[in-house]
């Protein structure tokens, strides 16, 4: 606990030098929160969705954000393409992101295995998220992009934006040469192209889980810097930067491109919140809310959901309470 109490001041210390929130402390949240990378938050009827690594793709939902209930798997198995794409895939599916376009959802994810380039995003759909509907049916749509050993990017941590003038957009990587986008075709939620282009968007030598996001005149890239998955010792900080096309030239609050290593801080470790990651946006009524998961010092580091809002008054996005 001792060398967990150091690194904990040490990393609050260092972000508040760089301008970093220091008092930021989630909504208190209830029910079924534990929770790993989570994706993009929502809302179908009257219930709110999430999604999130685990077997087959975990689920919850909830009816106010409060209180977290969990639901089943999206697949029982895995869709046998992925064994093909992936070898040594064993089912255990990370970090998915959910959008909805044209009235059906959208749900990319990743397939990989720890620490290799060799990965795959791929996609399911669903016309509903309510399970007690009629036409409630997960679709596998097949592989969306992947990677070998030999490319530049790593085709995991999948965030899909819906653009204001009806482009679809997906934001991947980690590691390696960082986070990339291409764009989809939102009709079939696949690439508009097998050969479509790819513009680098962000680099840091230790960086994934990318978040796009659109407000007022700018678009919004949220990273996350470190390491996750250590409990307790993982050193996940969000960084961000903005840009006027989203296709970048993405920029901090300095003005240093994100792609040579730029990114201002937004949320880090503080208290019992160790290694904050995986930021998603949901927009509901006057309110935008980001959601991710940090590990709980006092859980022994399990990893749950966090909520909290966003004041955009600053024209960059501040965590509030």
């Amino acid at each position: 606990m001792r060398a967990i109490f150091i690194f904990t001041i040490a990393a609050i210390s260092a972000l508040t030098a760089l301008g970093g929130e220091t008092n930021f402390t989630p909504l208190a949240l209830s029910g079924q929160t534990f929770i790993h990378d989570p994706s993009t938050i929502v809302k179908d009827g009257a219930r709110f969705y999430i999604f999130a690594t685990g077997i087959g793709i975990r689920t919850k939902s909830s009816s106010d954000l409060r209180e977290w209930t969990a639901g089943n798997s999206v697949f029982d198995a895995p869709p046998a393409w992925t064994t093909n794409a992936v070898p040594g895939f064993n089912g255990y599916i990370w970090a998915p992101d959910i959008v909805r376009v044209n009235g059906k959802f959208f749900l990319y994810y990743s397939v990989s295995t720890w620490g290799k380039k060799t990965s795959a995003i791929g996609l399911a759909t669903n016309p509903t998220l309510d399970d007690t509907a009629t036409n409630f049916l997960w679709r596998d749509g097949g592989e969306v992009i992947h990677s070998t050993s030999q490319s530049a990017f790593n085709t995991i941590d999948p965030s899909a934006l819906l653009d204001t003038d009806g482009k679809l957009w997906l934001a991947f990587g980690s590691y390696w040469q960082g986070i990339f986008l291409t764009e989809l075709n939102p009709q079939t939620g696949l690439r508009v192209s097998t050969n479509a282009p790819l513009f680098q968007l962000a680099w840091n030598h230790s960086i994934e889980a990318a978040c796009l996001t659109h407000h007022a005149n700018y678009y919004y890239l949220f990273v996350n810097w470190g390491e996750c998955c250590k409990g307790t010792n993982s050193t996940y900080e969000v960084r961000l930067g903005r840009a006027e096309k989203i296709t970048g030239p993405y920029r901090d609050r300095d003005g240093k491109d994100l792609a040579d290593g730029g990114g201002s801080p937004f949320l880090h470790s503080t208290g019992r919140f160790i290694g904050p990651g995986h930021i998603g946006i949901l927009r509901d009524g006057d309110t935008t809310w980001f959601s991710y998961h940090y590990y709980d010092a006092e859980t022994r580091g399990r990893s749950r959901l966090a909520l909290g809002k966003i004041d955009w008054s600053s024209g960059w996005p501040v965590p509030v309470k």
